[in-house]
């Protein structure tokens, strides 16, 4: 059976095969069969939104889209700043969404909506657009392990020249040659800052630190202010822990008790290092790694512990939850 693939280093993805189903515009069909027009805009310009979201199997069996209003609301937040035609309804997407899944046979999934233009090889706006929903089994996009974080020498766009707020395909381009660059020196992932000098977010994650009890978290306005960082926010009000946002440097970040990336895709992942400097703390003593445990909680359940109730319980980061690259797909047609 053959399978399509994405194969960087050791990391073997599979996307999908000849029985994958996808939606597109309205329709159920074979991903293998599925086509793009080669004269789309998107596909010339990098003119197009999309949104990462994930699925999990809860403690009690069911199929769960974490976040799905969230998600869908800001891909129609997206498309409109971008100017991009967007006639679909939330709850119709939602439920394109669960039944893709079920006609995949997935529980545990990485789904990603995406909008795109039609044929227009010049600049103006169109009148419609095309949908397209996609589902794969994913593990942690950063992988589990802690990681060697390097400040970038790139930076995030600057604001006044992109809508910064839009998840847009061709602002990836500056993730990925950051990301890429960050691998060919030796670390795991890269850390941009924005065009002022301070700490911005990774390629695909937002940051946060904690120092002294307390995360600090870079203040929108250079970032793209993502759906698990507002979760997090969610999570330290039910833990009793303060968060700031606010402007800082990497020496400040380097002077931290820990740090830790989050994203749809990233999930909640700790750091190793910041150029090579180790955090005062480690990961397992961290008010971090406590966030890190109740996310992964909050995702299977939907219903986040209480400070008193996490601390007697202790989740560990795999408690309740089977890994997504080994979980037996339970058939949901």
């Amino acid at each position: 059976m053959p399978f399509y693939q994405n194969r960087a280093e050791d990391l073997i993805m599979d996307y999908y095969n000849e029985n994958t189903v996808i939606y597109l515009d309205g329709n159920f069909v074979k991903a293998s069969a599925a086509k793009m027009d080669l004269y789309s805009q998107s596909l010339h310009y990098g003119y197009a939104v999309f949104e990462g979201i994930r699925s999990y199997q809860t403690r009690g069996g069911e199929t769960r889209i974490f976040k799905a209003v969230e998600h869908f609301r800001r891909l129609q937040h997206s498309a409109a700043a971008l100017n991009m035609a967007y006639p679909y309804k939330t709850d119709q997407l939602i439920e394109a969404t669960y039944t893709v899944l079920s006609k995949n046979n997935l529980q545990n999934a990485y789904i990603r909506p995406l909008i795109y233009a039609p044929a227009n090889m010049s600049f103006s706006k169109n009148d419609h657009s095309h949908i397209a929903i996609e589902v794969w089994e994913m593990a942690p996009f950063l992988g589990d392990k802690l990681l060697r974080v390097m400040t970038s020498g790139f930076e995030r766009p600057n604001p006044k020249g992109f809508k910064i707020e839009a998840k847009a395909t061709g602002h990836y381009v500056n993730s990925i040659l950051a990301s890429q660059e960050a691998k060919a020196a030796g670390y795991d992932e890269a850390l941009l800052n924005d065009i002022n000098g301070y700490v911005a977010e990774g390629p695909g994650a937002n940051v946060f630190f904690e120092k002294n009890g307390k995360l600090y978290t870079p203040s929108a306005g250079n970032i793209l202010p993502g759906i698990t960082r507002a979760t997090i926010f969610e999570i330290c009000r039910n833990l009793g822990i303060p968060v700031e946002e606010k402007l800082f440097t990497t020496e400040e970040l380097k002077r931290a008790d820990a740090a830790f990336f989050c994203g749809t895709a990233a999930e909640v992942i700790g750091w190793e290092s910041l150029d090579g400097e180790t955090f005062k703390k480690t990961w397992n003593e961290s008010l971090s790694k406590k966030v890190q445990n109740a996310y992964i909680n909050l995702v299977v359940t939907d219903t986040p512990l209480s400070f008193s109730e996490f601390e007697q319980k202790e989740l560990s980061p795999k408690a309740g939850r089977k890994d997504a690259a080994k979980d037996k797909l339970v058939n949901q047609n």
